[in-house]
């Protein structure tokens, strides 16, 4: 039996992005509203003329008023429509992760994977999630349900916050959903071999930076007889991948001590020694600015300097002011791996800032390569807007 939802009626013209594969529909671009959708509700979209274009859920307190859940009009969007949405999202992950290697991963990325609003990460055998858009946060018994089937966890623990579920016109949620560990205990995961401890209550993000696994991996690829400067070290990930590539040293440097702690910790986990491989706490760009040491590698990977977009033109000079320092740093021809997890910092900009940073210090670099997420964080090619994270490998030389 056929479902009916209230509609949204697009301004002529405006159906454009949504048919071109972006999923989100901005209030600007809605003419009228026809029936009673309250916030969270499941809403057809139409072109002007009332032409189907799809379903999605419903915000009318959100500049995005409409995101896009599926273009097919016979879809019900049921119970088991989520089961499958979380079932193909798991196939992609069982099928790119080698599970005797890596137990920690991206199991669902928002629009990525067709769920607008939830990101749900896997640590060996716990789930942690996040629910960021009202419509969500309408069926979240349907999510938790579904994944408790999919992925059978011995734990689901819930991490939504932050600005966008507030935008979004929610509380915050944390805790546990069912299952649970000790307020102190950490979950062992393992990485591309690699054994780390991951605090899923008090760590940053989810816990770990899962979206920069392939990029630990290159970087341990390049680092035979290096001298390397790990920045924003956080728990030491990409310092024990460095070390494990064969680098001569690997100094690590982040402002919380707590962070270093771990770092420590996962250099000795892993047969590496923090004697060997320093841990330092200091904010980072103070260090480089008092420092007199060069070396052969830089990694810079510190967290979002933009918030908003009204953060962009001081965040920039933030990522200005740290790609510069670093390149003083750098001996002839050293390596740069530089990121940037802002949202609101696309990659074009980036790039003519790190430009800029180099300029202003006098070096000229070699792109080596353009950066991203690991595959288990796909994005689509129409939203861009989903790809947070960019990076740049660079050689630099005078």
């Amino acid at each position: 039996m056929k479902t009916y939802y209230p509609r949204l009626f697009l301004k002529p013209g405006r159906e454009k992005a949504l048919l071109h594969g972006h999923p989100w529909i901005f209030s600007g671009a809605i003419a009228s509203v026809e029936g009673k959708p309250l916030t969270g509700d499941v809403v057809t979209a139409t072109d002007a003329t009332g032409k189907f274009l799809g379903l999605g859920f419903y915000n009318p307190n959100s500049d995005i008023t409409f995101r896009l859940l599926t273009k097919k009009v016979e879809d019900r969007l049921d119970a088991s429509f989520w089961r499958n949405r979380i079932r193909f999202a798991l196939a992609l992950r069982q099928q790119i992760i080698p599970p005797d290697k890596t137990t920690a991963y991206r199991l669902i990325n928002a629009e990525g994977d067709m769920m607008p609003g939830l990101i749900v990460d896997r640590y060996n055998d716990y789930l942690v999630c996040s629910l960021a858009t009202a419509g969500m946060e309408k069926i979240r018994e349907l999510i938790f349900d579904g994944l408790h089937e999919a992925c059978k966890p011995k734990g689901i623990y819930e991490r939504s916050e932050g600005r966008a579920r507030k935008l979004e016109g929610h509380e915050e949620r944390i805790g546990w959903l069912y299952g649970g560990i000790g307020e102190f205990e950490r979950i062992s995961v393992r990485e591309n071999n690699l054994e780390f401890e991951v605090d899923i209550i008090g760590g940053q993000k989810t816990g770990f930076f899962l979206d920069q696994r392939i990029n630990r991996e290159a970087v341990g690829a390049l680092s035979r007889g290096l001298k390397i400067l790990n920045c924003f070290s956080y728990t030491g990930a990409f310092s024990i991948y460095a070390a494990r590539g064969g680098a001569s040293q690997v100094v690590s440097v982040d402002l919380s001590e707590g962070a270093n702690a771990m770092a420590r910790l996962h250099l000795g986990k892993n047969g590496f020694s923090p004697d060997c491989h320093p841990v330092v706490r200091a904010d980072v760009f103070s260090w480089l600015r008092e420092t007199e040491e060069t070396f052969d590698a830089i990694i810079l990977d510190p967290p979002a300097f933009a918030k908003t977009r009204k953060d962009i033109a001081r965040s920039a000079r933030g990522y200005k002011d740290i790609n510069l320092q670093a390149m003083k740093h750098l001996g002839d021809g050293g390596l740069l791996w530089t990121f940037s997890c802002s949202n609101f910092m696309d990659e074009a900009l980036f790039q003519k800032v790190v430009l800029g940073a180099a300029q202003d210090a006098g070096k000229n670099i070699q792109l080596l390569k353009i950066l991203g997420p690991g595959s288990d964080h796909p994005t689509s090619l129409a939203h861009l807007e989903g790809r947070y994270l960019k990076g740049l490998l660079l050689r630099v030389y005078s």
